[in-house]
Formats: structure tokens, C-alpha cells, sequence
């Protein structure tokens, strides 16, 4: 062993990391109640937890505290002292602004000098206390071989997990009480907060028609319904919002007792068959009204699965949302920002064409799978990111990428083996970067048996059905994939696939035409004109072909045949051959 300088000393001690989660949301909301609590906690620490269980703290962490222990039992037991005493001091705090502490342990060696701790150990104590949840403690194989379970902790084999900036995985186990009580994960929390809540307020109605003053109730079932379908929000049930009805200034509440995010509330007017409905959206957090309008229908059509009045509305409010989580996630800092509004800005920036946009999205997927290591969904939409980087020709080694990706989904599936999303992603990983179709396939029909609904699952595989020239499957499988998301925000990327789809099928007009819808959403996808341009020439309008390979070739200067072969997935197959010579045709380059 190499002798260390006289002023330093060698030490082996259990080290626990504490911090508070989201602090810094926190403080910006209750910056002087947030102080006052802290400050208490340390004192709690200082003079009653850290003296009765043999411990000190070793350094002030900012929003945390480092605490050196001469025993793992000691560590264990004043974590849970400390754990008991942050759950009192948040009763009669409002939800947002209370004080949740992740803790994380390990027997680790270290130097120590007269100003501080040094060592590799010291940083992974850091980085363990990542992967406990709020009110959690998260401990290293070491220091749980120190500790008797049922006598010491109940202890919980997280398995091996993957930790930033370390290069093996560490086998970690989560620890609590003893006791009866189960340890409960915290993986339904973290599932509900990487979705915003929206409160539907039962429609007031403003008429007196005969036999219609159920109607705005009725309405906001056929609402909450609708929006219960897409993926990107967690509705309120009718039954906890019903007590909201006609209650101007109950915002306030609202946000408290329902933790709603959006409010949508409004009034109907009827006339005979006519309806009126007015709705506004409102932010909970500040009370702004973020949109508003009047929309017009009939009272027949409003029960019929197609009715327009209710498609239109829950379109504008999916646009609208996203369209605000997108603005927040550009305009703030990542540590601020809460776990949906990360995931779908990352969604969002992710499918757009600006490099540093999509290079935010990384950075934001990456922060939100930091703070939720054991979620799969922020990994497997990382994972997604590496094939668009690659697919959009941005990739400098597209076999890194590749491996980047499957690592994402792998880890994912880790977390949960049936994860319909992370397995669709998994599939498209090995449909654009593998292309390995056999494996591609195999992960979408498992998504979609884990999951019938998984409609981005059902798209892809259509699309594999449209990269062999089986046109008929493939527009079967992606008109299923439209049914099951009509409303997603990202529908132009179903319509741009569908488009695919019906190329394949030699349909070549319906082709053309989602082709437009999409581009009508985004005029960036530039797979979308390629599609158009192939549709065009196949029905003989070449100089209409011409002129869509113009605007191809405005966004994607280095476009070419032998590009759209190397990156296509059916290169192998007879129909790829057959749209490259259709793309020349329409006037892009050889090479």
C-alpha cells in the first residue's frame, strides 16, 4: 500500500449521502419555509440522530448532507430517525411545498485530510443516493452484508443498476424499517409525475331545454373518457371532480386536493338539436387561462365514437399541453423542471430538425432517467433518440449509436421485462440500425401482446410489413395504430408512416394524401416528400415529382439514392430497388 503524506489519514467507515429531492423546485416555490425546515432537520441531526447512533456529518452538500457512520446498523437506524422525522415535519404542509429526503449508504475507504473526504467510494456513495426515491434509502452490497435482515432493515434486492459516470453496475438494495410494512417502490410516483393531471370540471349548463340538463355532465364524461386514451395524461375521475361543479374560485382547491396540472371547465347552451359549448384550459399552477373557444354541434352526434365536437376539442387540448410543457422545457433549467414536463419537451424537440433542439432533447431525457433510475419509459425514449439521430443522417459512427440505443432499451426492459413501449423501441433499434427485421418484428408482436393498445407498436410493425412489399398488412396494421391514437401529438409521424403503408400497397394517391396531412403538422420530416415524390412519379406526374424533390433537397442538401438505400431497412427487398430508381427519376443525385 503506497504511505500516505503525514497530513492525511486512511479511513474505512460507512458513509451516507442525503439530499432533498427536487430542492431547487422547492425552494423557488417556499425559498424562506424551505430554509427554516432544512435548518431544523440539521439541528435534529446535530444534537438527538447523529449523537444516539454514533455518527457525524462529514460536509454540508448544499441541499444535502454527507454523514460518516462506525457502523452500518447506526447508519440504517438514524436514516430512518431522519426519514420519521422529515414525514412529521411535512404534515400541514401543502404538497408541493413539502421537504422528501433520498439517502444513500455504502462501506466505503476513503482519505481524509484537516478540510475534507477524497476517494472513488465517497463520489459512489453520491451516485447510489440517485436511485432511492423520496423517503427512501438505497444502500451498497457492502454495507447490506453488515446489516442483519428483520433485525436490522427489511432489505429489497434492487439487483444490478447502472449508475452516471461508473463503469460496472453496483448491486443495490433499498432498506427500511423493520417491520410488517412492505417497502413500496416508488415507481407508481414516479409513473404519475412523468404525466401532467388534468381536471375535467362537469360542463355547467346555461339552457333549459327539456331533458337536457344532464347534458354538461354528460359531455364531460365523454371528455374524460376520450382524454383517458391518450398517454400523455392522467385524468381525474369524474366522481373526485364532480364536487368542483360551479365553483368559480376553486382553482385553489382544485390543485391541492386533485394535484391537477390543467383544468379544462366550461358551459353548455342547447337549442333544440344546436349545442354550444365554451371550455377553457387553465394552468392550476398560476391561474391562466392558456385556451379558450367556442365550438359548435349536435346534441345527437355527441355520444357517436367519430362525434368532430369532441375530436376537435381533445386535439386542441393535447396541442395545447404539449405545446406548453414544450415552451417550459426550452425556457428553464433542467434541475427546475418537473418529470412530464421533461419527458414530453424531450418528445417534442426530439422530432424536430434543429441540431441543437435535438440535442436539448437528449440532455433532458437524460437528466429525467438521473433523478428515475428504475423507470424505463425516459430510457426507452432515449433510445428512440439514437435512431432518429441516425435516420436523420446526423450519426458520425452509426455502429456507436446502435450500441448507445440497445444499451437504453436493454436497460429498460431490466427494469420491466414487458414494457410495451421500451420493447417497440427495442424492435425499431433492430429494424433502422441492426437490421435485423426477424428480431424487429418478434419485439413489436410482444409489445403489442403485453400491451394491445401499444399503437406506436402496431405503426412500426406495419412499417415493417411496408419495407417487404406486403402492402396489404401494412396498411391493416398502421389504420389499427391510427384508430388507437388519433389524437397523439405526434400524428404526423403516424400519418408519414401510414403514408409508407399505402406506397406499399400501391395506393399511391391515399399515399400522397397523409403524406400532405403530415406535412401540413411538420414541414421538416423530410421522409414524408420522399414518400411524395415516389407516389407522384408512380402515377406519371413527374414534373410534380420534380418540383417535391426541390423542397427534399432544401432540407436535406446531401439527400440521395444511394443515401435513402443505405439507411432504408428494406434495402434487402425488391420494393426499396424499386422506389430508389422511382427518387431518381424525380431528379435526386446518384451518390
Amino acid at each position: 500500500m503506497i504511505e500516505l503524506p503525514a497530513d492525511l489519514t486512511r479511513s474505512t467507515k460507512v458513509l451516507l449521502v442525503m439530499d432533498v429531492v427536487e430542492s431547487v423546485r422547492i425552494m423557488e416555490q417556499d425559498q424562506d419555509g424551505f430554509v427554516r425546515r432544512w435548518q431544523q432537520l440539521v439541528e435534529e441531526a446535530e444534537q438527538k440522530v447523529l449523537p444516539q447512533h454514533g455518527g457525524r456529518i462529514v460536509k454540508s452538500l448544499g441541499d444535502g448532507l454527507m454523514l460518516e457512520f462506525a457502523s452500518a446498523q447506526g447508519c440504517v437506524k438514524a436514516a430512518f430517525d431522519l426519514h420519521s422525522f422529515t414525514r412529521q415535519a411535512n404534515r400541514g404542509v401543502r404538497p408541493e411545498h413539502q421537504m422528501h429526503l433520498r439517502m444513500g449508504g455504502h462501506l466505503a475507504s476513503f482519505v481524509t485530510d484537516q478540510h475534507d473526504i477524497y476517494g472513488t467510494d465517497v463520489n459512489l456513495t453520491s451516485r447510489v443516493s440517485t436511485l432511492a426515491g423520496p423517503g427512501e434509502t438505497v444502500v451498497t452490497a457492502d454495507m447490506r452484508d453488515q446489516l442483519a435482515p428483520l433485525l436490522d432493515a427489511d432489505v429489497e434486492d434492487l439487483g444490478e443498476c447502472h449508475l452516471k459516470h461508473v463503469k460496472e453496475p453496483v448491486r443495490a438494495y433499498r432498506v427500511g424499517p423493520p417491520g410488517d410494512a412492505p417497502i413500496v417502490p416508488p415507481g407508481n410516483a414516479v409513473e404519475l409525475n412523468l404525466r401532467p393531471t388534468i381536471a375535467v370540471i362537469p360542463f355547467a349548463m346555461r339552457s333549459n331545454e327539456p331533458g337536457h340538463e344532464l347534458l354538461g355532465e354528460a359531455l364531460a364524461d365523454e371528455v374524460i373518457a376520450a382524454l383517458s386514451r391518450t398517454s400523455e395524461l392522467h385524468v381525474i375521475s369524474r366522481l373526485s371532480t364532480t364536487v368542483f361543479r360551479d365553483r368559480r374560485e376553486a382553482i385553489e382547491d382544485i390543485k391541492t386536493h386533485l394535484g391537477a396540472t390543467y383544468i379544462l371547465s366550461g358551459t353548455c347552451r342547447s337549442a333544440g338539436t344546436q349545442l354550444a359549448l365554451f371550455v377553457e384550459l387553465i394552468e392550476a399552477k398560476t391561474g391562466h387561462i392558456l385556451w379558450a373557444d367556442s365550438l359548435k354541434g349536435q346534441v345527437h352526434g355527441l355520444f357517436e365514437a367519430d362525434d368532430e365536437l369532441i375530436a376537435r376539442l381533445i386535439a386542441a387540448i393535447s396541442s395545447t399541453v404539449m405545446s406548453k410543457e414544450l415552451q417550459r422545457a426550452r425556457g428553464q433549467a433542467l434541475p427546475t423542471l418537473e418529470g412530464y414536463t421533461l419527458l414530453l419537451g424531450a418528445v417534442g424537440l426530439m422530432h424536430r430538425t434543429s441540431v441543437s433542439e435535438f440535442d436539448r432533447a437528449r440532455q433532458m431525457l437524460e437528466h429525467l432517467i438521473e433523478r428515475s433510475q428504475r423507470h424505463p419509459l425516459p430510457r426507452a425514449y432515449l433510445a428512440h433518440w439514437w435512431v432518429l439521430r441516425a435516420s436523420q443522417g446526423w450519426s458520425t459512427d452509426t455502429e456507436s449509436d446502435a450500441r448507445a440505443a440497445l444499451d437504453c432499451t436493454r436497460r429498460a426492459l431490466d427494469c420491466d421485462p414487458t414494457h410495451s413501449l421500451a420493447l417497440t423501441i427495442d424492435g425499431l433499434v433492430h429494424t433502422n440500425l441492426l437490421r435485423d427485421p426477424v428480431a424487429a418484428y418478434s419485439r413489436y408482436e410482444s409489445a403489442i401482446t403485453s400491451n394491445p393498445n401499444e399503437s406506436l407498436a402496431w405503426l412500426l410493425k406495419g412499417t415493417m410489413h411496408a419495407f417487404k412489399g406486403e402492402g396489404d398488412q401494412a396498411v391493416s396494421d398502421t389504420r389499427r395504430a391510427l384508430s388507437l391514437s388519433p389524437l397523439d401529438p405526434l400524428k404526423y409521424y403516424y400519418d408519414s408512416l401510414a403514408a409508407s403503408a399505402a406506397l406499399s400497397a400501391a395506393d399511391y394517391q391515399n399515399a400522397i394524401d397523409l403524406s400532405r396531412r403530415s406535412a401540413r403538422a411538420n414541414r421538416t420530416h423530410t421522409s414524408t416528400y420522399r414518400v411524395i415524390a415516389i407516389a407522384q412519379v408512380m402515377l406519371g406526374n413527374i414534373e410534380d415529382a420534380r418540383r417535391t424533390m426541390k423542397d427534399l433537397l432544401v432540407l436535406e442538401p446531401d439527400f440521395s439514392v444511394a443515401r435513402f438505400l443505405e439507411r432504408s431497412p428494406g434495402k434487402k427487398f425488391a420494393i426499396s430497388q424499386k422506389f430508389a430508381e422511382a427518387l431518381e427519376r424525380a431528379g435526386a443525385p446518384k451518390q
